[in-house]
């Protein structure tokens, strides 16, 4: 017999965050998107519910979870507000990249004093995402053209042989928000921006993309979920020709689409995030579950616009917030062409290909 559940440990954590989405979150999304942050009060029960430390080393003060456990969290937290998720999470993926390259020293250096800095941000870009001159110097010049964030205290560029830190001389200018507007939206620039630190290392530069992606995933799958959910409960209430929308052939065979595209890019992502979690591996299984997840988006956001018809482009219902954060969300770490290039010569690569295996479950 297959046992799936998460455990009791996971379950409660779900159960945790999931409470938290709901009484924090959800009520506050629209003025979460027109303040372009995230309420003081909200930021603070985020802090003493400790996410932000979900995976640092139990030596640096934190939970020293996983990549099951943020998988899960942040597929709740994303459920009400995606971009809340982000603005929230004072280290986000950059963590990872600290964590490879540079250790626990890294982490005490440029992570943990974030935690404490009320709103403070640490972004990771990829290098195909930055437009920068002298790169390899102590200082750097040039722009990073989009990052979800109005705030930047430490940015983190990765590479595929290595990353560097930049904390001093970032100059950000704001965007016009679209999707994660509760994030923030800007352009960041640099004029000789001194180098913080530099880290090399193709191995762990690898892993640490491959667990951004699955961080990302993990929101992608929250978002699309409760895109679907919502697509669900309008069609079950709205009634045409004497019966709920939901009651036609062609519009419940979309439904069960939408569900069964979402639960596929779920499996995927636990998937990739209980190999990670073992350390068997699967750099490109992690590329390949962050493809799914903006493939799924792509059906799941605008078909779910498409069954509240006029409706789905109101903001006073949230399915069109659902496709601008999905889109939003398939652009950060150089986009899901960079994820399906990895995958492919991953596959066509003369070791056996990346498969999938269910003997086992997170």
């Amino acid at each position: 017999m297959f046992d799936l559940s998460p455990g009791e440990d996971l379950e409660l954590l779900v159960d945790t965050a999931r409470s938290f989405a709901q009484d924090e979150l959800a009520p506050r999304v629209r003025d979460a998107e027109s303040a372009r942050e995230v309420d003081a009060e909200v930021r603070a029960a985020f802090r003493q519910i400790g996410f932000a430390g979900l995976e640092l080393p139990e030596a640096l003060g934190g939970a020293a979870l996983g990549p099951v456990a943020r998988a899960l969290v942040n597929e709740e937290l994303a459920a009400a507000d995606a971009g809340a998720a982000l603005a929230l999470d004072p280290l986000g993926p950059a963590q990872y990249a600290l964590a490879e390259l540079g250790g626990e020293e890294a982490l005490k250096e440029f992570a943990l004093p974030l935690l404490d800095a009320d709103g403070a941000r640490a972004l990771l870009v990829t290098r195909s995402e930055c437009r920068l001159h002298d790169a390899s110097s102590d200082r750097v010049t040039g722009r990073v053209p989009w990052v979800p964030a109005d705030r930047v205290d430490l940015l983190v560029v990765l590479a595929p042989d290595g990353a560097f830190a930049i904390r001093e001389g970032i100059e950000v200018e704001t965007l016009r928000g679209s999707g994660l507007r509760a994030a923030g939206a800007s352009e960041l620039r640099f004029d000789g921006a001194p180098v913080a630190a530099r880290w090399t290392g193709a191995a762990p530069a690898t892993r640490a993309l491959a667990r951004a992606r699955l961080y990302v995933s993990g929101l992608l799958v929250g978002t699309l979920r409760q895109a679907a959910e919502f697509s669900r409960s309008y069609a079950l209430e709205r009634t045409a020709f004497g019966r709920p929308i939901a009651h036609h052939q062609a519009l419940a065979f979309l439904l069960v689409d939408m569900y069964a595209a979402v639960d596929g890019a779920r499996l995927l992502l636990h998937e990739a995030a209980w190999r990670a979690e073992r350390g068997s591996g699967g750099e490109a299984l992690a590329a390949s579950a962050f493809v799914e997840a903006v493939e799924v988006s792509r059906f799941v956001g605008p078909n779910g616009v498409q069954v509240l018809g006029g409706h789905g482009f109101m903001q006073d219902y949230p399915v069109e917030k659902y496709m601008r954060e999905s889109r939003a969300l398939g652009l950060v770490l150089g986009g899901v062409d960079a994820a399906i290039e990895e995958a492919g010569r991953a596959l066509c690569a003369e070791e056996a290909p990346v498969s999938l295996s269910f003997a086992e479950g997170p």
